[in-house]
């Protein structure tokens, strides 16, 4: 190994166990708890090792986020298994909030604080969502084409199940759900009879 190839190597370690350190840290502190300081107390190093890779915290972020999201593209890969697509779609769906029940301060990271959108350039062309949406779109398409769901527009379609999962999951992530006054012990048996609902509506 060259010495280019060896320094290649060794920037990606460092990036490696700065990225696994902030994830472990941002899921059980919280991200405003998490300094770039207490990050590199954590992994031994100075703030200025950080700051070498990472211009701040947003920006750190933005790739903590990344592997969360290939995080829920392997869950997604993992349990959606049907040959039938109305039969896959229901399974992304459980798939979906399956990811959030076990592991809600993940998903508060990827999809409800803005913070990784302040990363320079990135509100623009954020791109870590993809994978996740892609397979939703692509299989709302199949549904539409094969006319078992309502919709007749494949990117209505993916906005409108998407919005109804996020939004219960949002809800029930920021406590609003108490709202309804439910017992908490019956809180996700409603959320399941909730998208169970949206999922006769949709089907044709």
């Amino acid at each position: 190994m060259g010495i280019a190839e060896r320094k290649e190597r060794e920037r990606a370690d460092m990036r490696r166990r700065i990225v696994d350190a902030a994830i472990k840290m941002f899921v059980e502190e919280g991200y405003e708890k998490v300094s770039i300081r207490n990050l590199a107390d954590k992994i031994e190093y100075s703030p200025a090792t950080i700051y070498l890779y990472y211009k701040d915290k947003d920006e750190l972020l933005y790739d903590v986020q990344k592997e969360a999201f290939a995080m829920l593209a392997e869950h997604f890969a993992r349990n959606l298994t049907a040959a039938d697509p109305l039969e896959r779609l229901e399974q992304l769906a459980w798939a979906y909030i399956g990811f959030y029940r076990q592991n809600p301060e993940l998903y508060d990271l990827m999809f409800i604080i803005k913070a990784p959108m302040n990363a320079e350039g990135e509100e623009e062309k954020w791109k870590n969502g993809d994978s996740a949406y892609d397979a939703l779109y692509h299989l709302v398409a199949e549904c539409v084409e094969k006319k078992v769901i309502r919709f007749k527009d494949p990117t209505v379609a993916a906005m409108s199940i998407w919005a109804f999962a996020h939004g219960l999951i949002s809800l029930d992530l920021r406590s609003r759900l108490k709202v309804c006054k439910l017992p908490e012990k019956t809180l996700n048996v409603s959320i399941d009879d909730s998208i169970k609902a949206y999922l006769d509506v949709v089907r044709c």
